[in-house]
């Protein structure tokens, strides 16, 4: 394809670019490009706000370009500043490994195997000497440092910055140096971490890389961005029946948000919902509906989408329950509903089981529950429903 062309595609939903002259006059010279994307293995699971960046590192691929994801098992150790109002705890070498193992596979979920080159970056972090930091650390200054928001902020309300997260956009640019990046994608709380990249590889003599930054999306309360600290996210594992609810949860501003950025769906498309909706000719809930199919069908397939969404409309449509209705079996004649929630795993303490049931979160029998000392009686079989999606079916143990 063209380079112009090329160009006209990639550019397609960026937020930060790097320059535009630069990337054309990559794509003139060079056949293929070396893209990259480093993801420090902070937690085991990737979700919806991780692929609006992976998929367009596919596009890369579909263009004829390499991809080369760093798994950031080196870095995790340190953890990522960007964003945060405080130091973040670091992880130990287990914790990393764990995560590790599962990021690469959850990411092949979008991107081509075989267009991909995965490394690691402690192959060339572990193996740096002190003195070798000290040069590194020598080709940027505080003052730079200091121009970051974050740091910036955290600077002025004396709040503790260690040194170890200044050197954290460091190690992240000896990842283009290492890998020598012609492109390098991000969120755009990486556009910091990304330029400084950009500044090393000069420093050290490579030609500097692209900076492209992709939008970051609202969680499903549609306030805070995606990220499971958050508890809002939707994580590429998820079931598909989960995937599909928690889609059908987003407010819907984010609807055309999120088709744009996770799906294939054709803008002209995209553009005639937005006036369909805005017109009042069209209920948001049927073009959400639509971008709940689309996502969970690339996840997990189209068959799986469909028994999803009929699971859906049953439910919440139809008012009715879900046919493979989890069952628990207690061997007590009543339940502390506190106690209950914490033992289903759809709240993990008792402080916030409290929460949900106060918050209106909890039924019984159809019948909401707030009161927090609610004991469960088990004479005859009950049916519990907590929050939206999730269902359940308590029985007495028999005995015989």
């Amino acid at each position: 394809m063209e380079p112009e062309k090329q160009l006209e595609i990639l550019k397609k939903n960026v937020v930060d670019l790097v320059n535009e002259e630069e990337l054309l006059d990559k794509l003139k010279r060079k056949k293929q490009l070396r893209v990259k994307l480093g993801v420090d293995p902070s937690r085991p699971d990737l979700h919806l706000g991780h692929a609006v960046v992976l998929f367009k590192l596919r596009q890369f691929q579909e263009l004829g370009h390499k991809v080369v994801l760093i798994i950031g098992d080196f870095t995790a150790q340190i953890g990522d500043p960007s964003g945060r109002d405080s130091t973040r705890p670091m992880l130990s070498e287990e914790e990393v490994k764990r995560n590790a193992q599962t990021y690469a596979e959850q990411a092949f979920k979008i991107l081509d195997r075989d267009k991909t080159e995965l490394r690691f970056n402690g192959e060339w972090l572990a193996k740096m000497s002190f003195a070798d930091v000290i040069k590194l650390a020598s080709k940027y200054t505080v003052a730079r440092m200091l121009e970051r928001d974050d740091f910036s902020k955290r600077y002025k309300e004396n709040v503790p910055i260690s040194i170890a997260e200044f050197l954290y956009p460091l190690a992240q640019a000896q990842d283009s140096v290492a890998i020598e990046a012609d492109v390098e994608l991000g969120g755009t709380d990486q556009y910091f971490n990304l330029l400084v990249g950009r500044h090393i590889q000069q420093q050290v003599g490579q030609e500097p890389q692209i900076v492209m930054t992709m939008p970051l999306i609202e969680g499903t309360d549609g306030k805070m961005k995606m990220s499971k600290s958050y508890g809002n996210y939707i994580a590429f594992n998820d079931h598909p029946n989960e995937m599909f609810g928690k889609l059908m949860s987003i407010p819907d501003w984010l609807i055309t948000k999120y088709m744009r950025l996770l799906t294939q769906i054709p803008e002209e498309r995209i553009e005639e919902y937005e006036r369909l909706m805005k017109e009042g000719k069209i209920n948001p809930r049927d073009v959400k509906l639509t971008l709940a199919f689309e996502i969970t069908k690339f996840f997990h397939g189209e068959e799986e989408a469909e028994k999803a969404k009929e699971q859906f409309v049953k439910i919440f449509s139809k008012k009715e329950l879900p046919e493979d209705l989890p069952t628990l079996v207690l061997d007590t004649d009543q339940v502390e509903l506190v106690e209950l929630l914490v033992k289903l795993n759809v709240a993990a303490s008792k402080s916030e089981a409290k929460r949900l049931i106060q918050q209106g979160g909890v039924k019984l029998d159809g019948q909401k529950i707030i009161d927090i000392h609610t004991t469960v009686k088990l004479d005859t079989e009950r049916i519990l429903k907590v929050g939206k999606r999730h269902f359940f079916k308590l029985v007495r143990k028999r005995i015989s």
